[in-house]
Protein backbone atom coordinates (compact mmCIF):
# COMPACT_ATOMS: atom_id res chain seq x y z
CA UNK A 1 0.00 0.00 0.00
CA UNK A 2 1.13 3.59 -0.56
CA UNK A 3 2.11 6.03 2.17
CA UNK A 4 -0.97 8.24 1.72
CA UNK A 5 -3.67 8.68 4.33
CA UNK A 6 -7.40 8.53 3.53
CA UNK A 7 -7.75 12.32 3.37
CA UNK A 8 -4.92 12.64 0.87
CA UNK A 9 -6.32 9.81 -1.25
CA UNK A 10 -9.78 11.41 -1.24
CA UNK A 11 -8.34 14.78 -2.28
CA UNK A 12 -6.31 13.31 -5.14
CA UNK A 13 -9.19 11.16 -6.34
CA UNK A 14 -11.51 14.17 -6.42
CA UNK A 15 -8.95 16.19 -8.40
CA UNK A 16 -8.62 13.38 -10.94
CA UNK A 17 -12.40 12.97 -11.20
CA UNK A 18 -12.88 16.72 -11.69
CA UNK A 19 -10.32 16.74 -14.51
CA UNK A 20 -11.99 13.77 -16.15
CA UNK A 21 -15.44 15.35 -15.82
CA UNK A 22 -14.16 18.60 -17.35
CA UNK A 23 -12.65 16.74 -20.30
CA UNK A 24 -15.73 14.59 -20.77
CA UNK A 25 -17.80 17.73 -21.23
CA UNK A 26 -15.26 19.28 -23.61
CA UNK A 27 -14.67 16.31 -25.92
CA UNK A 28 -16.76 16.05 -29.03
CA UNK A 29 -17.11 12.85 -31.05
CA UNK A 30 -14.54 12.29 -33.79
CA UNK A 31 -15.55 13.72 -37.15
CA UNK A 32 -17.01 11.08 -39.42
CA UNK A 33 -17.14 13.30 -42.47
CA UNK A 34 -16.63 16.83 -43.66
CA UNK A 35 -20.06 17.88 -42.39
CA UNK A 36 -19.03 17.02 -38.83
CA UNK A 37 -15.90 19.21 -38.85
CA UNK A 38 -15.73 22.11 -36.40
CA UNK A 39 -15.41 24.69 -39.20
CA UNK A 40 -17.24 24.09 -42.46
CA UNK A 41 -15.45 24.68 -45.71
CA UNK A 42 -17.41 27.03 -47.94
CA UNK A 43 -16.61 28.31 -51.40
CA UNK A 44 -14.05 31.01 -50.68
CA UNK A 45 -10.54 31.95 -51.68
CA UNK A 46 -7.77 29.31 -51.51
CA UNK A 47 -6.22 31.12 -48.53
CA UNK A 48 -9.48 30.88 -46.62
CA UNK A 49 -9.74 27.19 -47.45
CA UNK A 50 -6.24 26.62 -46.09
CA UNK A 51 -7.17 28.44 -42.90
CA UNK A 52 -10.33 26.38 -42.51
CA UNK A 53 -8.37 23.16 -43.02
CA UNK A 54 -5.77 24.27 -40.49
CA UNK A 55 -8.46 25.10 -37.92
CA UNK A 56 -10.10 21.71 -38.48
CA UNK A 57 -6.77 19.90 -38.14
CA UNK A 58 -6.05 21.75 -34.89
CA UNK A 59 -9.51 20.97 -33.52
CA UNK A 60 -9.20 17.28 -34.40
CA UNK A 61 -5.70 17.15 -32.89
CA UNK A 62 -6.96 18.71 -29.67
CA UNK A 63 -9.82 16.22 -29.54
CA UNK A 64 -7.34 13.36 -29.94
CA UNK A 65 -5.14 14.76 -27.18
CA UNK A 66 -8.14 15.14 -24.88
CA UNK A 67 -9.25 11.56 -25.59
CA UNK A 68 -5.77 10.26 -24.74
CA UNK A 69 -5.71 12.30 -21.53
CA UNK A 70 -9.13 10.95 -20.57
CA UNK A 71 -7.81 7.42 -21.00
CA UNK A 72 -4.84 8.20 -18.72
CA UNK A 73 -7.16 9.68 -16.09
CA UNK A 74 -9.49 6.65 -16.22
CA UNK A 75 -6.56 4.25 -15.81
CA UNK A 76 -5.30 6.31 -12.89
CA UNK A 77 -8.72 6.27 -11.21
CA UNK A 78 -8.81 2.47 -11.61
CA UNK A 79 -5.69 2.27 -9.45
CA UNK A 80 -7.74 3.43 -6.47
CA UNK A 81 -9.84 0.27 -6.75
CA UNK A 82 -6.88 -2.13 -6.77
CA UNK A 83 -5.00 -0.04 -4.17
CA UNK A 84 -1.97 0.58 -6.38
CA UNK A 85 -2.48 4.34 -6.63
CA UNK A 86 0.55 6.24 -5.36
CA UNK A 87 2.99 3.41 -6.07
CA UNK A 88 5.73 3.75 -8.67
CA UNK A 89 5.08 1.44 -11.63
CA UNK A 90 8.80 0.85 -12.08
CA UNK A 91 10.29 0.33 -8.62
CA UNK A 92 7.17 -0.12 -6.47
CA UNK A 93 8.14 2.62 -3.99
CA UNK A 94 5.71 5.28 -2.80
CA UNK A 95 5.23 8.38 -4.94
CA UNK A 96 5.37 11.42 -2.67
CA UNK A 97 2.21 13.35 -1.86
CA UNK A 98 3.72 16.63 -3.09
CA UNK A 99 4.45 15.03 -6.49
CA UNK A 100 0.93 13.62 -6.68
CA UNK A 101 -0.53 17.01 -5.78
CA UNK A 102 1.36 18.56 -8.69
CA UNK A 103 0.64 15.68 -11.05
CA UNK A 104 -2.06 13.33 -9.70
CA UNK A 105 -1.72 11.02 -12.71
CA UNK A 106 2.01 10.45 -12.08
CA UNK A 107 2.99 6.82 -12.65
CA UNK A 108 6.63 7.04 -11.53
CA UNK A 109 8.42 8.33 -8.45
CA UNK A 110 10.83 11.24 -8.89
CA UNK A 111 13.87 8.95 -9.07
CA UNK A 112 12.41 6.69 -11.77
CA UNK A 113 10.95 9.64 -13.70
CA UNK A 114 14.34 11.37 -13.71
CA UNK A 115 15.99 8.17 -14.90
CA UNK A 116 13.38 7.76 -17.66
CA UNK A 117 13.86 11.34 -18.86
CA UNK A 118 17.64 10.88 -19.10
CA UNK A 119 17.21 7.88 -21.42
Amino acid sequence: MNGLDQGQLALLKSILQQRLDALTGAVQPQAAGEHDLPVSEVETSPADKATVRLLNDLALGAAGHNAALMQVLRRTLEKFDDQTYGLCEECGNDIGFSRLQARPEARLCITCQTRAEKR
